[in-house]
């Protein structure tokens, strides 16, 4: 099992528990896949994109991700289809702002 974790707002998560099906966030849309983030990657992801909402935290199996370096260099995970809830192994509460 290898588990990376992936950030929603509320509203995202929402839309992805009735829809059972995660298509990306609208910059993962514009990149053509989806950001995830390693354990270690989560604080510093949270900080930098989403420092001014509430999110939710997803820890999510996914064995076909891709390791691509970022801007900076560091090796983040990429998921180039879309997310299945079934993928979902655990859900955090609400991280408040």
């Amino acid at each position: 099992m290898v588990l990376v974790y992936k950030l929603l707002r509320s509203a995202e998560w929402a839309a992805f528990q009735a829809d059972g099906v995660f298509a990306g966030s609208s910059d993962d849309l514009r990149d053509g896949f989806i950001h995830l983030s390693a354990a270690d990657q989560v604080a510093g992801t949270r900080a930098k994109w989403f420092a001014d909402t509430e999110v939710v935290l997803l820890a999510v199996d996914a064995a076909d991700v891709r390791w691509e370096p970022s801007r900076g260099g560091a090796l983040f995970p990429h998921l180039y289809r879309p997310l299945r809830l079934g993928e979902v192994s655990l859900v955090a509460p609400p991280w408040p702002v």
